[in-house]
């Protein structure tokens, strides 16, 4: 007694009047739950799969569908079920499941591979910046040595008065098809490599890779401010490209020269200020250095030596923000080696104030 062929609508769970957005998304759910990669060596599972697969090739055709549902076929003899006996169906629905078992469009040689345009690398480069030009900033030209587009070929890889050809292997796809019974594996073209093209005149000048490296100028403008190891990127000035993506980045990193003044701490500069003891002990005025020029300081009555004292607005400018940072003056209390004997009679003189206390 012959079996009776299922219903199709029954397969995907779905009603006679089920729209496609309905059965689509019934064939979706159904699919992940019987895939043969998540029921490796289930048969019943494999079997159900190969139903729905069926089912979903008939009746999201709607001419399949409209026969199906006069005849009960799709190929108008009536008591039909699934196409060919549940064989021969084709997969091209299933590249809307790409996201699924690592893209079963690929698996099933609906896949692309050519290779994705890609943005090209960033190149660095380090600049020397003395520290009087790191406080007020400068504009220099910079050599750059990278990779870029072949002035032979202009990029192509090809030889001038050639152009890449479509690869007879793929077809320009970027992949071969193996079959493996039901399904079919892809793989990316051997011959291409994916990019779905072939050059046979490769340029003599790159042999074929479209790029060169080469040293290019460019004009940077290194902003005030800038410490040893500051970053400043320049967009679009890296390395090309692939397949037509965006240039990377050129990266200049500075490397300040050190002062014999100066101690940078962020953007405050802190100065060693030599004050007398006389001065130390009963205050007076003193001419800080600044990179703006010397600035009067008052020393307070009685400071010791290292005792820091704050010129506002004076130091280097910030490179976030506005304005400039301070300047410190670190006092630092100044010995006679060899004090004139006036300074030394006076010197005793106090010792001898201060031992009789």
């Amino acid at each position: 007694m012959a079996t009776r062929p299922k219903d199709l609508y029954d397969v995907l769970g779905v009603s006679r009047s089920a729209s496609q957005d309905e059965l689509k998304k019934a064939y979706r759910k159904l699919v992940r739950q019987y895939h043969p990669d998540k029921n490796p060596g289930n048969k019943e599972a494999e079997e159900r799969f190969k139903e729905i697969q069926g089912a979903y090739d008939v009746l999201s055709d709607p001419a399949k569908r409209k026969q199906y549902d006069a005849f009960g076929s799709a190929d108008g003899r009536a008591g039909g079920g699934f196409p060919g006996g549940g064989a021969g169906f084709d997969f091209r629905d299933l590249g809307d499941l790409s996201d699924l078992f690592g893209g079963i469009g690929d698996m099933f040689g609906r896949g692309q591979a050519r290779q994705p345009s890609g943005r090209g690398a960033d190149v660095q480069v380090e600049v020397n910046v003395s520290f009087e030009d790191s406080l007020r900033g400068l504009e220099t030209q910079i050599p750059v040595e990278a990779e870029a587009a072949c002035r032979e070929c202009g990029g192509s890889g090809a030889q001038p008065g050639t152009a890449p050809i479509i690869c007879p292997e793929c077809r320009g796809r970027g992949v071969t098809v193996e079959s493996q019974g039901l399904f079919g594996l892809s793989h990316t073209c051997p011959r291409c490599r994916g990019a779905g093209t072939v050059i046979e005149k490769p340029c003599k000048r790159c042999k074929g890779s479209g790029r060169e490296r080469r040293t290019r100028r460019y004009k940077v403008k290194i902003p005030a401010g800038v410490k040893n190891g500051t970053q400043i990127r320049v967009k679009g000035k890296g390395e090309p490209g692939y397949g037509g993506g965006q240039p990377g980045d050129l990266i200049v990193i500075t490397r300040v020269a050190g002062s014999p003044l100066y101690k940078r701490r962020g953007a405050d500069l802190e100065v060693e200020v030599p004050v007398s003891y006389a001065d130390a002990a009963l205050g007076a005025n003193v001419d800080v250095p600044t990179p703006e020029g010397p600035v009067s300081l008052k020393v307070p009555a009685g400071s010791e030596s290292g005792k820091l004292l704050r010129i506002r607005g004076r130091g280097a400018p910030k490179l976030r923000g506005s304005g400039k940072g301070d300047v410190l003056a670190r006092l630092k209390i100044a010995v006679p080696k060899k004090p004139s004997k006036k300074e030394r009679d006076l010197l005793e003189q106090l010792q001898k104030v201060q031992g009789a206390r």
